[in-house]
């Protein structure tokens, strides 16, 4: 006869999973564990400061007169007060220092970093290695405001005030006004995506009408193309006076930053448990970046790499904590492009080489391996 059946065990009931508390519980836990080990160490600070205090003065010893460090030193020294270092003895030197070579210098510092930062800012917001200052139509915007004045004021360097710096800002500034308006437009304003797709669209645009200028009036060709492939000849301290409010700006802006892009980096969903709201942030980050390049451009001309170079180099040898590679970005990418600046005019003296033409082969083969890297990571 079969026995009677026993008593069943029962099996404990499952917990659900897949909540709306588990999953923002799940999201703080990663977002902490992306953001805990980054704090930017004295010494990576110091090597920072170091490496653009380097190249500052190999730049204003270096070049067609032969001045000595101690020489460059004591003249820089004599205009600190309080010091008690003597008047400089020789005018031409003096002449020489602060006002051929050292607004030269103080220019490129200010441009490089405003570069390599922007470029980090954009990586780290958008989430994407190949990132760089120029992604929403600023370097299209710029040349076009650029080429209007080279075409239909001719005669603008012998004015009181050179526009050509202001037209190539506005052409900048315009150019992502209307990157955000049509991402606006299209919707989700909020994704990556779409704000690089409507920057593309804008900057298509840009570019055709800057075309369309050259190609009527080509006596000046040759003054549009030396200013797109950029440089700093022209360096004086009008404009370092011009962009200096505007990188001063955007870098506060962008280093205050620095913490939420780190919450980013794991997910707009980790970084909204937190209490961070990415689209927002991306806002702040891309005006802030956007209006420093924009500065910077509209005196140097359109310099690419940078903001690829100086990051990913940070990155590689410190980790990806924006904490570290936004400060350092800024000093590195000031003593980087002062350095490339250094060879655009020494090797081939006495001629010189357009500054962009040097970034862009020491930048070309750089991008090549971040793409390489990134599609092997994907």
């Amino acid at each position: 006869m079969a026995s009677a059946p026993g008593p069943r065990a029962t099996l404990p009931a499952a917990e659900p999973t897949g909540g709306r508390g588990d999953d923002r519980r799940a999201g703080r836990a990663r977002a902490r564990d992306g953001v805990r080990p980054a704090r930017l160490e004295p010494w990576q600070l110091l090597v920072g400061v170091v490496f653009l205090v380097g190249a500052a003065l190999a730049a204003l010893v270096v070049g067609p007169s032969d001045l000595s460090l101690s020489t460059v030193l004591h003249e820089l020294l004599s205009r600190v007060p309080g010091l008690g270092v003597h008047a400089p003895r020789a005018a031409a030197d003096a002449a020489i220092v602060f006002q051929l070579r050292l607004p030269r210098v103080v220019l490129g510092l200010l441009v490089g970093g405003m570069l390599a930062l922007a470029g980090a800012s954009y990586q780290g917001v958008f989430q994407n290695p190949l990132a760089d200052p120029y992604l929403l139509g600023v370097a299209a915007g710029a040349g076009l405001g650029a080429t209007v004045v080279l075409v239909e004021i001719p005669d603008a360097p012998s004015w009181g005030v050179n526009p050509l710096p202001l037209a190539a800002f506005a052409g900048a500034v315009l150019s992502v006004a209307a990157t955000f308006a049509l991402g606006r437009g299209a919707g989700r304003i909020r994704e990556a995506s779409t704000l690089v797709l409507s920057g593309v669209a804008v900057g298509t645009f840009f570019t055709a009408a800057q075309t369309f200028l050259q190609q009527r009036n080509t006596l000046v060709l040759a003054n549009v193309y030396s200013w797109i492939l950029g440089g700093l000849a022209t360096a004086g301290w009008g404009e370092v006076e011009l962009i200096a409010p505007y990188v001063a700006v955007s870098a506060v802006v962008l280093l205050a930053c620095r913490r939420l892009l780190d919450v980013v980096s794991v997910g707009d969903e980790e970084a909204e448990s937190l209490g961070v709201r990415s689209a927002r942030l991306r806002l702040v980050v891309v005006a802030a970046a956007t209006l420093g390049t924009a500065a910077a451009v509209s005196v140097s001309g359109l310099i690419g790499f940078v903001g690829i170079i100086v990051p990913h180099t940070v990155r590689l040898f410190l980790g990806p904590s924006y904490r570290r590679i936004l400060p350092l970005s800024l000093l590195c990418g000031g003593g980087f492009l002062v350095l490339c600046d250094l060879l655009a005019q020494n090797v081939l003296a006495p001629g010189t080489i357009p500054l962009g033409v040097v970034t862009a082969f020491l930048g070309a083969p750089f991008f090549l391996v971040v793409l390489r890297q990134s599609r092997r990571m994907g």
